[in-house]
């Protein structure tokens, strides 16, 4: 009797065992089988590693453009990235960059020249509205360099910088060969057409990128408008900037994201150009297309803006 009872508690205990052990099997390969089926529920990145070839410029309306994701700069989609371009009011972004970076302080007052005011007028370029003689703040020219695309704003920074337009422009090619621009040179700091002022889509991402690194220019490209801080009785209520990216009249929404900010620029010889940031699922990308052509009267018509991302 007694080795009965031995032999049924060691079989209740090694079916106890058993079945202990068949849990802990079975536990170890539900477990990871459920994440993985709750992972493959989860919206993955709109542009991943994984995926990143299937971002094809098919359909873009511009000759050149290239797709970056900033965290690795892995760029996800190209086109003619290499292509010599006229990069027209892009010119600005760098034109920003190095009035940021000489000009620590931001309320530094400068004045907008009446010979500035003419030169920009003649040549028909796009203005912020500022007086000749008026005195601006640094940060209020160069919300009117990028918002409204100001002329006016991007030559008084030059020659606040350099004395010239230039010796600014001497400026600029430093800072371009700096950053490893190397199919860049610049003659203005407008982007006004010239034949030998010329860049890539990619050395424009490259300038892009960089110039997001600075909060103070992420903050005035991301901004839609914004009212200067009026020195002088001319615009005593300031001046009303306005993006052209954000009141383009298109949609900047994007499926799992939105445009975030950019910078707009057109010539006859350059077409429509942008330059523009965007966040998808959490990630930042950055979107440089130049060369869209004009469909209708204004720029809300052309097809710039809709080369972006695609939904």
């Amino acid at each position: 009797m007694q080795t009965n009872r031995k032999t049924k508690r060691r079989r209740v205990l090694c079916a106890v065992l058993l079945i202990l052990l068949g849990a802990l099997l079975l536990w170890r390969m539900v477990i990871p089988l459920g994440l993985f089926a709750w992972r493959q529920t989860l919206p993955a990145p709109r542009l991943s590693s994984t995926n990143a070839q299937l971002v094809k410029p098919d359909g873009l309306s511009s000759t050149c453009a290239i797709l970056v994701r900033r965290a690795d700069g892995q760029v996800l989609m190209e086109k003619q990235a290499d292509t010599h371009i006229y990069p027209a009011s892009l010119t600005k972004i760098m034109t920003v960059v190095l009035a940021l970076e000489s000009f620590p302080l931001p309320d530094w007052p400068v004045r907008v020249d009446g010979e500035t005011i003419d030169e920009m007028t003649a040549q028909g370029a796009s203005m912020a509205g500022y007086s000749a003689g008026e005195m601006a703040r640094v940060e209020d020219l160069c919300y009117g360099a990028l918002l409204p695309s100001g002329g006016e704003c991007a030559v008084t920074l030059a020659k606040a910088v350099a004395g010239s337009e230039e010796a600014f422009a001497a400026r600029m090619n430093e800072k371009a060969a700096e950053l490893g621009m190397t199919q860049t040179h610049f003659v203005n700091a407008t982007g006004l057409q010239a034949e030998n002022h010329v860049s890539t889509v990619r050395d424009l991402a490259t300038l892009l990128d960089y110039a997001l690194e600075d909060p103070v220019f992420e903050k005035i490209f991301t901004t839609a408008k914004y009212r200067s801080n009026p020195l002088d009785p001319w615009h005593p209520g300031g001046l009303l900037m306005k993006s052209t990216t954000f009141f383009s009249g298109c949609d900047l929404q994007l499926q799992h994201g939105k445009i975030l900010g950019g910078k707009t620029g057109t010539t006859d010889e350059a077409g429509h150009c942008l330059a523009s940031l965007a966040e998808v699922y959490g990630q930042s990308y950055l979107l440089v297309t130049v060369g869209a052509p004009e469909v209708g009267g204004n720029f809300a018509d052309a097809r710039t803006i809709y080369d972006r991302i695609p939904a």
